[in-house]
């Protein structure tokens, strides 16, 4: 009997994926985790765009999930904020995966949540629940959002305060010295639903735009002449989200006709389910 057990052989890279490396994976809470992959010279994503990502168990099969993209579309890498699910088969490599552990990313990222199919307006809003702050994150750093709108709010709920640490960079950008001339000023709301006193917000979003606790607290208007609003959450909170909008007018963004809201619907749909994981080299659509 050998000394040490032989290395497994990585699956091959799917058709519609490449094998990439893990970089980097950053806990945040024991269900919050960040992780950084190697992207292909040829990968290519819009800000706000989301990704298949995959990882291999020990037999070899890819389970996958689509994840929002964090990181800049000019970053030599792709970062995701990940909520590791009860039984998640995606959810266990992750929790368990380490730098230079193999990755799979589909070739092509996906969605609709960016800030190109909005009509203009000088006041962008950007809405999210726990890791739909990730697109949010990779759309503020892009340096044209900054000069395409006067006013950002930026609305993260959460349950524990301690869930809002990859709003971070937000946190610290809205902290920073007055904006420059031509360049859009930054509001940060931090809201912690179920720790009372964290944060000065605790309510449900859709609750605190309905009655007006979101535009006070930003000291902004929400209303369809000015305001753009963009929603990166769970289904029940896009919905009602949509729901407030649309009674003030406001119309969502449709392919080929510009809106005043955009919402990620891989949450609603299924794609935005972990998938079981798929034979050996292959990969779940």
């Amino acid at each position: 009997m050998p000394a040490t057990a032989p290395e497994a052989a990585s699956p091959p890279p799917p058709s519609k994926a490449t094998r990439q490396s893990v970089i980097s994976v950053r806990r945040w809470t024991d269900a919050l985790v960040s992780v950084r992959v190697t992207r292909d010279p040829a990968y290519r994503f819009t800000a706000g765009h989301y990704a298949r990502l995959g990882l291999a168990g020990a037999d070899g099969a890819i389970a996958t999930r689509p994840l929002s993209i964090a990181s800049a579309t000019t970053d030599p890498h792709l970062e995701f904020v990940c909520t590791l699910v009860p039984d998640g088969e995606l959810s266990a490599r992750l929790a368990s995966c380490a730098p230079g552990d193999d990755a799979y990313v589909d070739r092509t990222s996906y969605g609709f949540l960016t800030v190109d199919g909005l009509a203009p307006g000088p006041d962008l809003w950007m809405l999210a629940t726990g890791t739909g702050i990730a697109p949010f994150l990779s759309i503020l750093r892009e340096p044209r959002v900054w000069t395409s709108f006067e006013r950002i709010v930026v609305v993260h709920s959460v349950r524990l305060a301690s869930e809002l640490a990859p709003a971070a960079p937000i946190d610290a950008l809205a902290r920073a010295p007055s904006a420059a001339p031509g360049r859009a000023r930054l509001t940060y709301l931090p809201v912690a639903t179920r720790e009372p006193g964290a944060t000065a917000l605790d309510a449900r979003i859709p609750a605190m735009l309905e009655d007006g606790r979101l535009a006070a607290a930003a000291g902004l208007p929400i209303d369809v002449a000015r305001s753009r609003v963009m929603t990166c959450g769970n289904p029940s909170m896009s919905r009602d989200v949509r729901r407030v909008l649309a009674a003030r007018g406001f119309a969502p963004v449709r392919r080929n006709t510009p809106g005043q809201m955009t919402f990620e619907n891989y949450w609603q749909n299924p794609p935005g389910a972990e998938r079981a994981p798929a034979a050996p080299g292959a990969i779940t659509p």
